[in-house]
């Protein structure tokens, strides 16, 4: 299926998801789309992290579309920061309303990353939006006591502080790929920021505890991935994820973890392959 389509149009533009300002949204469009893809990104980070990913799928069909979540990237507000982690519920239904009505009701897939999965996973569970089949890659879906970053930041940033007062987490690039490379582009990057507000930490937190009741909630096909040496969402809540599913789904939905990967699967040595598997699971399943 490779270069289905040679000439992808990139576009960015500001779109305004709730009433707290405009987001900045990125599109990749191939000339003729079949299918749709929305691509949520993580803690820390942006959209633009994805271009590569998203010229590959746009080059295969897919019409792309991703924006930067609330206190992320070059969407407006305090960096690091949400009033109410429940806005990125709201804001990612919101866009996929918009994506599906854009694309004529092409079937359309969401694919969600660490928070960005865990964001995904909750508005797929909790709002039913438009969306076909739901893809998550190293979601946050679980706080491990022993080994989670999370619960450290939460340790450091829940203190005597104000809601809106944003202190860095930590994240480790090590953690992020076996490619040094990925860890030096991200600590150039100027966009991100790795800051989190108290309020930010303990909504997050909140959140994360909802989702075993979440996965019982889902009622698309979802395929769940997961770098197994990933130090920064446990791999175990994946799994536990998965086998949370109701039975009417689970005929459909696949989990796939890797041997060696790290957190950013789509950032590995190995990261076509990982593409391919998506691509091969939306081809192939039910």
């Amino acid at each position: 299926m490779d270069n289905v389509n040679s000439i992808v149009r990139r576009t960015e533009s500001q779109i305004r998801l709730s009433d707290a300002g405009m987001r900045y949204r990125r599109s990749w469009s191939p000339e003729n789309p079949s299918r749709s893809m929305i691509l949520v990104h993580g803690y820390a980070e942006h959209s633009g992290r994805y271009d590569e990913m998203a010229m590959h799928f746009a080059r295969r069909g897919f019409a792309v579309h991703a924006y930067d979540q609330s206190g992320h990237g070059r969407s407006r507000g305090p960096r690091g920061h949400v009033d109410r982690f429940d806005r990125m519920l709201d804001e990612l239904e919101s866009f996929s309303e918009f994506v599906h009505d854009e694309q004529s009701g092409l079937p359309s897939f969401l694919v969600g990353h660490s928070m960005g999965g865990l964001v995904a996973a909750a508005t797929v569970a909790f709002r039913k939006p438009k969306i076909d089949r739901l893809i998550l890659s190293g979601a946050l879906l679980e706080l491990a006591a022993d080994t989670s970053i999370w619960k450290r930041a939460a340790t450091r940033i829940l203190a005597p502080l104000g809601s809106r007062v944003g202190l860095s987490v930590g994240l480790s690039t090590e953690g992020l790929s076996r490619d040094p490379e990925v860890g030096r582009r991200y600590e150039a990057d100027p966009y991100v920021k790795d800051r989190m507000s108290a309020r930010f930490a303990s909504e997050m937190i909140a959140m994360v505890k909802r989702m075993p009741e979440a996965a019982s909630k889902i009622e698309i096909a979802a395929l769940l991935l997961h770098g197994e040496v990933d130090p920064i969402s446990p791999t175990s809540g994946s799994r536990t994820f998965f086998e949370g599913l109701p039975k009417s789904i689970l005929g459909k939905s696949r989990l796939h973890v890797y041997p060696n990967l790290r957190h950013e699967i789509f950032n590995e040595p190995e990261r076509r392959q990982v593409w391919q598997d998506i691509i091969d699971w939306i081809d192939d399943a039910p």
